[in-house]
């Protein structure tokens, strides 16, 4: 049975030259205007949620934050660590 994300209705206001843009690279793509404005508020919202988590401190520190730790962990010694 496949899962279904619960969504929810955004609607705004833009102007026509706006709109007429978007159309024009969303067609250029070869995607819906609906999946162009996911991928991109997707792809804002990860470069900002990095900088105000980060500023907010709420990354912890994992590999994925932080690449020094990622070459300090990623070692046989500290795999054992990965199962824990």
């Amino acid at each position: 049975m496949a899962t279904t994300t619960k969504r929810s209705r955004l609607t705004i206001d833009i102007p026509a030259d706006l709109k007429r843009r978007l159309r024009l690279i969303a067609a250029h793509r070869d995607i819906s205007i609906r999946q162009y404005v996911l991928d991109t508020i997707e792809e804002q919202l990860a470069k900002d949620w990095v900088g105000v988590a980060d500023q907010e401190g709420w990354l912890a520190l994992t590999a994925g934050s932080d690449p020094v730790l990622a070459e300090i962990w990623d070692n046989d010694k500290d795999a054992a660590y990965d199962n824990v």
